[in-house]
C-alpha cells in the first residue's frame, strides 16, 4: 500500500543513516519500525485498576483534632526534631 507520512527531521535523517550503514531501503526500514512498535504496544499486559484496601488504625489519641492532620504532622515532625537535637547534646 502506497501513503504519505510526514515523519520528524531527527527521525528521517537517523532512519536515513541507518539504512546506509545496513545497505538496507529507506522503506524497509521505516516498515520494521512502525511493526516493531506495533508488536511492542501489543504485548504490554493489561494493567488492572490500583485498588487500596483500607485497615482500621485504632482509636483516635484523646485530645488530638484529626480534621487538623496537617498540623498533627508538623506538631509530631517538630517533636522528632527536638528529640533528634537533644540526643546530639
Amino acid at each position: 500500500m502506497r501513503t504519505t507520512l510526514t515523519i520528524d527531521d531527527d527521525l528521517a535523517r537517523a532512519l536515513k543513516r541507518r539504512a546506509q550503514e545496513t545497505g538496507r531501503s529507506f522503506k524497509s526500514l521505516v516498515n520494521e519500525a512502525l511493526r516493531a512498535g506495533l508488536e511492542e504496544t501489543a504485548s504490554q499486559p493489561v494493567r488492572r485498576p490500583y485498588r487500596l484496601e483500607s485497615v482500621a488504625m485504632g482509636q483516635v489519641t484523646a485530645g488530638l483534632d484529626m480534621d487538623k492532620a496537617l498540623l498533627l504532622a508538623g506538631r509530631l515532625e517538630d517533636e522528632e526534631l527536638a528529640r533528634k537535637m537533644e540526643l546530639r547534646k
